[in-house]
């Protein structure tokens, strides 16, 4: 299915070269240099226009990639965000995931790896789109004061709306359906982010302190997403059935 993307890369070669791989793909690309001409499309983008996915250099000129991910999810929490950068540092992709980015590719980058990325988060947010639309219906999960509802993609907090990026939702969704169930670091990358992904463990840590601090009354004490020494995570509450699988 076409899609419309937003690529954000100063390198006219590389801005380039990305612009006709993916029309080649069959998506529509607009293709900007900076960090300013990149809000001006995000905001300028109407219900009917808006993009499917962005891919966003982090060193740009003037406004950069962090900064222009940062004020897109305080209106958009739910567009995918790829970061595209020469930054490969570990704080630098762990900073521009804590913002909101959904994957990150590193330059010099492989065209297979980078479109294999494209393709992962379009068909992830084509699958969330569907279920919008009423194709798929699904009861909310109701977790004490946490209730996920994934046909509205809303989570609500006693009552209050939970902010989350599409990364974060995917994540707290598959904990909430497995209530008790203990995920290794690896199944959450292939599960959430996909096999494609070679990325690290932190990325998942980095996810999950995010979700913490904005689902937990004391991040440090997580009520619900609970660290399994030597595996990974589990997440305790009331199944979708109302019981509760506490263990």
């Amino acid at each position: 299915m076409p899609c419309r993307i937003l690529c954000v890369e100063d390198n006219p070669e590389i801005g380039k070269l990305l612009s006709e791989r993916l029309a080649e793909a069959g998506h529509r690309c607009d293709w900007v240099t900076d960090g300013e001409a990149a809000l001006a499309a995000l905001e300028g983008a109407t219900p009917g226009s808006a993009y499917d996915l962005v891919m966003l250099d982090l060193m740009l000129p003037g406004i950069d990639g962090l900064e222009v991910c940062r004020r897109l999810r305080r209106r958009d929490s739910r567009t995918p965000v790829l970061m595209v950068t020469a930054k490969a540092a570990i704080r630098d992709v762990v900073v521009g995931l804590e913002l909101g980015a959904d994957d990150y590719v590193t330059k010099p980058f492989h065209m297979p790896i980078l479109m294999a990325r494209v393709q992962a988060l379009l068909r992830r947010g084509q699958r969330q789109a569907e279920g919008e639309d009423g194709i798929v219906e699904t009861a909310p999960l109701v977790c004490g004061a946490l209730v996920i509802d994934a046909d509205q993609h809303r989570v609500t907090l006693g009552g209050q709306p939970v902010q989350l990026t599409g990364k974060e939702f995917a994540l707290l969704s598959l904990f909430a359906r497995h209530p008790g169930h203990g995920f290794t670091r690896g199944e959450l990358l292939d599960r959430i982010w996909g096999e494609e992904f070679d990325g690290y463990d932190h990325t998942v840590n980095t996810h999950i302190n995010r979700l913490r601090k904005k689902i937990e009354a004391d991040p440090a004490r997580p009520r619900y997403i609970q660290t399994v020494w030597g595996v990974g995570y589990r997440f305790l509450g009331p199944s979708p059935a109302g019981e509760d699988d506490e263990a």
